[in-house]
């Protein structure tokens, strides 16, 4: 029975936790003699006494209670090194249950869902689509995706990508109001706002030529509480829209609509978060944000990509 000083360090736990040589012995199968000796070693190697034997009892000794805490950590670092190998050994499996506000989900999270399943088919997957903040620990969801940080401390978040506005008007509207070039002039323009649930989006803040925050406040001619309705809108050449960079797929590449008002500096949107309740999450989740990542891009979104320009437009910087 040779050991290394974590192997008798461990040795050291057991006996402590079952309270005599004999029993350690029985559990281990080896001779109480052998225990014995190791321990000795044990005791040697660090210079310190570490159990008081009589022999009816075995007691710990302050050094022997300390040894014991460290033997208590070591054993926790070495389940916890096998429970990671595992996850690179394992297939995951199981159920990945995600939430997401729907526009996003619908043109993101299924693209990594498609993807993912291709590469781990033992996972069952279910995608609800919401643009309500989920209570992603209470009905019971591994991982969410949003606009903004969760304000729950119950929750970890990872920043997924950044989220800029832009103003747009079809060459229709342009050619009937001419490019307007100064916030009253924008503000006198009808547009189409989102509005849901006593959110009403007619405000849009930027800072002014001194650097202030100010806003400009749209004339809402329209109201509608679906995001692609006001792209929708826009191209039909009778309103104007404030809308997010990634709600814009390749409407300005085909000439559909053009971005107005590129010189002022707008406030970003926000930012895309996946939420989820653990801060070391199961290997699955991570996978799963890793496949997204690699869909949407690392520093500068996918969807800016589509707004040609975009990194000049707005005050943005890279």
């Amino acid at each position: 029975m040779s050991m290394d000083l974590a192997s008798r360090l461990l040795l050291l736990l057991e006996v402590s936790e079952l309270g005599s040589f004999a029993k350690v012995a029985d559990h281990r199968n080896v001779n109480r003699s052998a225990i014995s000796k190791q321990i000795n070693k044990l005791e040697q190697d660090l210079g310190v006494h570490l159990l008081n034997r009589t022999t009816r009892s075995l007691s710990l000794t302050a050094a022997g209670l300390e040894m014991v805490n460290q033997a208590r950590h070591l054993r926790a670092l070495l389940n916890d090194s096998k429970r990671l190998a595992q996850n690179y050994h394992l297939e995951p499996r199981g159920e990945l249950k995600i939430a997401s506000s729907a526009l996003f989900g619908r043109q993101y999270v299924q693209q990594a869902i498609l993807i993912f399943q291709q590469s781990y088919p033992d996972i069952h997957i279910e995608l609800l689509l919401e643009d309500r903040v989920v209570d992603v620990v209470g009905e019971g969801f591994d991982i969410g995706f949003r606009v903004g940080e969760p304000k729950a401390s119950n929750l970890i978040s990872k920043k997924i990508a950044r989220n800029r506005l832009l103003i747009v008007a079809s060459p229709k509207f342009i050619a009937q109001y001419g490019q307007p070039n100064t916030v009253p002039k924008l503000e006198s323009l009808p547009a189409v706002v989102y509005s849901s649930q006593g959110l009403l989006i007619d405000k849009i803040k930027y800072q002014d030529p001194k650097g202030d925050d100010t806003f400009i406040q749209l004339n809402a001619a329209y109201k509608v509480n679906d995001v692609e309705m006001l792209v929708n809108t826009a191209i039909a050449g009778k309103m104007i829209a404030v809308t997010t960079a990634q709600t814009i797929e390749n409407e300005i590449l085909e000439g559909k609509l053009e971005p107005i008002m590129t010189h002022i500096k707008l406030a970003d949107y926000g930012t895309f978060y996946a939420v989820y309740p653990h801060r070391d999450p199961p290997l699955k989740t991570k996978l799963f944000m890793d496949t997204l990542k690699s869909i949407v891009g690392d520093n500068i979104p996918v969807w800016e990509s589509r707004i040609p320009g975009f990194e000049k437009m707005y005050g943005n910087r890279r």
